[in-house]
């Protein structure tokens, strides 16, 4: 069996993280979430898969151009105009029952499993519904999917993921339901549904999305906790280590530093000395943490400098980022706006977009976020959102 992985989008209410790569490439735990799908199907015993790419197909290509152990051919769609429209684009290369996933989701590998077991020929993975409202709704008559919608439900108890198991024939159902101006796949199931093609559910086990970018925090605050206890490069004495902990080469931890994970610190980093590394927290490649700062439960992304006396919670900073000495984020509760409403955010830090300089004795607000390539002088409190390529001097 195939799998089609859907990752042509740009992801556009995660910016400044996306301006320059795609959704799917953003890393989580240190690895690009598009990885985990992917490693996840080949668990699964699929080893044959089609990327449709769009949006920054370069990345994509570069960093899957080596991946051993499975086929991927790449189709791309030009113009993102509907998630039906994106697999279409993989026709030529499907023959028989496929499935269909995205390629920003976190999926287990037996939810796969289950799937492929499944005998109906359509069939759709759904999850729990938890507190989240952001994602669609399914309704159910036992285990036969009713109805479908992209809009959040109160009353549903299950959640669509977005992954299906079809047929091939579903590319003639797609191709005359183009004709009409129908490009969304979630529509085009719901149609299907009104026919009477009966869609068997199936539940899936472990499942995540990230749409916003505080959401990234919370899932690589998941996934650390999956991350194995690898040390390399150089330890000095006077390091205190506890719990899982991973370290890549040639990274150096310098006396005095107390790390407790889970945490995964990428190879070539320079951490401290003193410096403090607390739980659910990922330093990519590349990474320098000077002396006497602390972070805790954040997404540090590769090239980033952080300077000493630096305080970091809950927060996104990205790659190729310098922060002056006495950085700090305040973590707090934060409101903001979510699909045309305004909703209050728990226990919620900074984003900073990439490349971005911000000089010493900055203080950044609850839920604030700086775009790329902004330039943010000394001895300033930030209190407001600051869009791409800005000076606040």
């Amino acid at each position: 069996m195939k799998a089609v992985i859907l990752a042509a989008g740009e992801g556009k209410r995660l910016r400044p993280f996306t301006e320059t790569m795609p959704k799917v490439m953003l890393p989580v735990a240190n690895k690009p979430i598009l990885e985990y799908v992917v490693e996840s199907l080949k668990k699964a015993g699929i080893h044959d898969i089609v990327i449709v790419v769009g949006y920054k197909k370069e990345v994509i290509m570069e960093h899957f151009k080596d991946y051993k152990d499975v086929k991927i051919e790449y189709v791309t769609q030009d113009k993102q105009i509907g998630t039906a429209h994106a697999l279409l684009q993989a026709k030529k290369h499907i023959k028989n029952d496929f499935i269909v996933v995205s390629g920003d989701n976190i999926i287990d590998h037996k939810s796969f499993i289950n799937l492929i077991k499944d005998e109906s020929k359509y069939s759709i993975l759904i999850k729990t519904r938890e507190q989240s409202m952001k994602y669609g709704a399914v309704a159910l008559e036992k285990d036969t999917l009713k109805g479908i919608s992209k809009k959040p439900d109160r009353k549903s108890k299950f959640i669509s993921t977005g992954i299906y198991k079809l047929p091939s024939s579903i590319f003639k159902d797609i191709e005359k339901m183009g004709l009409e101006g129908i490009y969304d796949l979630t529509n085009i199931i719901q149609i299907l549904i009104d026919r009477g093609v009966k869609i068997k559910s199936v539940n899936a086990d472990l499942w995540m999305e990230f749409v916003y970018p505080w959401d990234l925090i919370h899932v690589n605050e998941f996934m650390t906790h999956f991350t194995p206890s690898s040390v390399s490069g150089i330890i000095e004495k006077g390091v205190t280590i506890k719990g899982s902990v991973s370290v890549g080469k040639n990274t150096t931890i310098y006396s005095g530093c107390y790390i407790i994970g889970p945490v995964a610190i990428g190879e070539g980093c320079e951490i401290g000395p003193n410096a403090c590394i607390f739980p659910s927290t990922t330093i990519g490649n590349d990474s320098v943490i000077h002396p006497f700062s602390q972070i805790r439960n954040s997404v540090i992304l590769d090239d980033t400098h952080i300077g000493s006396n630096s305080f970091i919670s809950h927060s996104i900073i990205g790659r190729g980022c310098i922060l002056g000495n006495n950085f700090s984020n305040m973590v707090g509760n934060a409101i903001k706006k979510i699909e045309e409403k305004f909703e209050e955010l728990d226990n919620i830090g900074t984003m900073i977009g990439e490349h971005s300089i911000i000089n010493d004795h900055v203080v950044v607000e609850p839920g604030v976020i700086i775009g790329r390539n902004c330039h943010i002088k000394s001895v300033k409190r930030i209190m407001e959102n600051i869009p791409s390529e800005c000076k606040v001097m």
